[in-house]
């Protein structure tokens, strides 16, 4: 017998998902207060960005995945020509043209939007071959991935590029990349990191590789940043020091607390236990991701779900690393946590094709 459709079904909205990006929205906006030393005016932007994401979510979420698929490369052409614009007259801040600025309208992000855009064009493209791949088809892949990973590295933006660079990645290897392919990118890894060292990568990006090596050699400079936010964390201990009592933050000894660097603040204010939480329920949402994943009923919505979930998790994984002086600085928010409203946007946009793919499957249940 058919099983009737609950509301959030008819919805196209998964229960779990919304539940736990909920969580993540409340509890950030009491670390983000604190964190940005209590104003009402980034807290009122950041729930706004909250607000704009969760309805883009839930637009996204009815349209079916193969209506999507249909889009892709429209949505790819834009996309990178907004890169393009933006190469040639962004919005320049804080040494970096990343932005397109309509003067008393909006200011937004492109290179954010290139993070579903990227894994859902190889989805689309390898989900019309036959799989694995062939290398011409692999070539075309990486041709696709390498326009606008370029056009993003020029802005100078490594950390988003890095991501979508891993987004496409992701969907080659879930694809079926051959084992020999892979480990002959592996062994360029090396020539390709040195090209990029003395020909690509600008010099404060060269310095903050350098400064993952050795954050001492320069306390009061390079190294302020990984030293004052390993502090934080240290500082909070099991329980934390409470919510508005981190000396690290409010007494601006760390730099960035309310975007990069948020998670030392949190470290300082609830701990471990603080922490630990937070790093629960990425866990659930990349299991519940894994899950949809598994049980996409097309090829083109496995890989593209299993793109994005493996991308949330390297987002975590990075920004994480970063502050604790696991991985060099790239500039990769906390998901969800960080304040920025692009990224908010674009990655609930991104849970909200997650939900698509799982909800609009045909499916018939036993009672």
């Amino acid at each position: 017998m058919r099983r009737r459709a609950t509301l959030l079904q008819r919805m196209h909205i998964d229960g779990p998902l919304l539940i736990l990006l909920l969580t993540l929205a409340a509890g950030s906006l009491f670390v983000l207060y604190s964190a940005s030393g209590k104003s009402w005016d980034l807290l009122a932007k950041q729930a706004t960005s909250f607000g704009i994401g969760l309805v883009s979510m839930i637009v996204i979420a009815q349209f079916e995945p193969r209506f999507m698929a249909r889009w892709v490369p429209v949505g790819y052409v834009i996309g990178v020509l907004l890169l393009v614009v933006v190469d040639v007259m962004g919005h320049n801040a804080m040494g970096a043209t990343r932005w397109i600025n309509i003067p008393g309208v909006i200011r937004f992000q492109p290179s954010e939007f290139m993070k579903i855009l990227m894994p859902a064009t190889i989805a689309w493209y390898l989900s019309k071959r036959t799989l694995p791949p062939q290398l011409k088809h692999v070539g075309v892949s990486l041709f696709l991935i390498g326009l606008p990973f370029i056009l993003i590295v020029r802005q100078p933006d490594l950390g988003t590029s890095l991501l979508i660079l891993a987004g496409g990645a992701f969907v080659l290897f879930m694809g079926g990349l051959r084992w020999r392919w892979i480990l002959s990118v592996i062994a360029a890894a090396v020539p390709v990191s040195v090209a990029m060292w003395y020909f690509v990568m600008h010099d404060y990006q060269k310095q903050r590789v350098l400064t993952f090596l050795d954050p001492e050699s320069d306390p009061l400079g390079t190294g302020w940043n990984i030293i004052q936010s390993k502090a934080a964390i240290g500082s909070g201990g099991v329980f934390g020091k409470g919510w508005l009592l981190g000396t690290q933050s409010h007494l601006d000894f760390l730099p960035e607390s309310h975007t990069d660097f948020i998670i030392a603040v949190m470290g300082e204010e609830f701990g471990l236990v603080g922490i630990c939480a937070l790093l629960l329920i990425y866990l659930l949402l990349i299991g519940r991701g894994l899950v949809i994943t598994a049980q996409a009923q097309t090829l083109f919505g496995k890989l593209l779900a299993g793109s994005l979930t493996m991308t949330f998790f390297v987002y975590v994984f990075v920004n994480i690393g970063m502050v604790s002086g696991l991985l060099p600085v790239v500039g990769v928010p906390l998901p969800f946590i960080s304040y920025g409203g692009t990224s908010l946007v674009t990655l609930l946009s991104a849970f909200g094709v997650l939900m698509s793919i799982h909800t609009h499957r045909k499916w018939i249940a036993q009672v």
